[in-house]
């Protein structure tokens, strides 16, 4: 899967832009500042419907324009595919081979992408919320079944946030609707589990080999998952359910005290173990570093596996967060198989055959110019 054209209109800095890319790695170089990211960014928001950097999508929009747009064609299988995406005030719409989509679950998952930005070194040594959106964003591009799911789970849990605040503040006295909610709750949150786990045992499957090879074979890495409340992987979903129930009927006075649901997966965190050791705690920023990278190389051999296509990979100036070696690693790893884009100040320095053959441009100011 590759990006040939990409149409910009009124997005961040960038009033117009029209620019066509080729299946390999492409450099966007340029100085801070001049829209190196924004264009990253947007690959990522055609992809995602949403931006890794922001949560207000107004953001998005170019200053005093009423809407931002984002066309991109994209080849894969077969066939060349337009994508659209239009963005405003109102909200998004979304097309797919000129055909809107009702829902953004539908659209996401025809164009997959994998970000590696700066940030994402905090995947291992952040917080908790930066981990399960890595998890929920990933599984979402391969399931659309699981962004449903997701986007139904929210909705419920704010009801029921909603009414244990109102039961708190003795705005309401009826736990009927507390226990129709909690019900509601419990059957989303077993199957949001369930895929969880198996997407876990899947991303272990591939970073582990990529960790222990990176590591040059001193390091075995471990990721597991780590619910909020007390079930495994091996546990079917009615025992999960009779555990959440009984969970849900010893915390209920806990609960409405303050005015909150407790467990779930919202609460959920995901652990990493090199050599048996917790490298969010005792792991060398090495060590960490190396984890970040062999999770985002897993992601492109997931998504390959799952839909037989591999990912574009968007490389937002993490080259120079990398050592030479880790740097080689990822070149060499992507190496004739995957469409890249990285954005960085300069490429001097990086010695690999990758980025002497890669198509460049130049950012200045909103504006692009091909280097080659």
């Amino acid at each position: 899967m590759y990006i040939e054209e990409l149409e910009l209109r009124n997005y961040r800095n960038y009033e117009k832009l029209s620019i066509e890319f080729q299946d390999k790695v492409n450099v966007i170089l340029g100085e801070n500042a001049q829209g190196k990211t924004n264009v990253m960014e947007s690959l990522y928001v055609l992809a995602m419907a949403k931006s890794h950097r922001t949560t207000n999508d107004k953001d998005l929009i170019r200053w005093d324009a009423e809407y931002a747009k984002i066309n991109g064609r994209i080849k894969k299988g077969s066939g060349s595919f337009p994508l659209e995406l239009i963005i405003s005030k109102k909200g998004k719409k979304a097309k797919f081979n000129h055909i809107e989509q009702r829902k953004l679950s539908q659209y996401i998952g025809n164009m997959n992408v994998v970000m590696f930005a700066p940030e994402d070194l905090n995947l291992v040594k952040g917080s908790p919320q930066v981990r399960r959106r890595f998890i929920d964003m990933e599984i979402g591009q391969v399931s659309p079944v699981y962004l449903h799911d997701i986007g139904q789970y929210q909705k419920i849990l704010q009801q029921r946030n909603h009414y244990l605040k109102q039961l708190q503040i003795k705005k309401q006295t009826d736990e009927t609707m507390l226990d129709v909610l909690t019900e509601q709750f419990i059957q989303i949150a077993v199957k949001i589990i369930i895929k969880r786990f198996d997407f876990i045992k899947m991303l272990q499957e591939w970073a582990s080999p990529i960790h222990t090879g990176i590591s040059r074979g001193l390091e075995s890495l471990k990721i597991n998952y780590k619910p909020s409340l007390d079930v495994s992987e091996e546990l079917d979903s009615s025992t999960m359910i009779k555990i959440y129930e009984e969970k849900f009927s010893s915390i209920r006075n806990r609960e409405i005290e303050r005015g909150v649901t407790l467990v779930g997966p919202h609460r959920d965190d995901m652990t990493f173990n090199v050599n048996d050791r917790d490298v969010q705690t005792f792991g060398s920023q090495g060590q960490q570093r190396t984890t970040a990278l062999s999770l985002k190389l897993a992601e492109i051999e997931l998504i390959h596996s799952e839909i037989g296509e591999y990912p574009i990979l968007l490389l937002d100036d993490v080259l120079s967060e990398l050592d030479d070696y880790r740097q080689s690693h990822l070149l060499n790893t992507i190496q004739g198989r995957v469409q890249t884009f990285v954005t960085t100040t300069s490429i001097e320095g990086i010695d690999h055959q990758t980025l002497k053959e890669a198509s460049t441009f130049l950012v200045t100011e909103g504006c692009i110019s091909s280097g080659k």
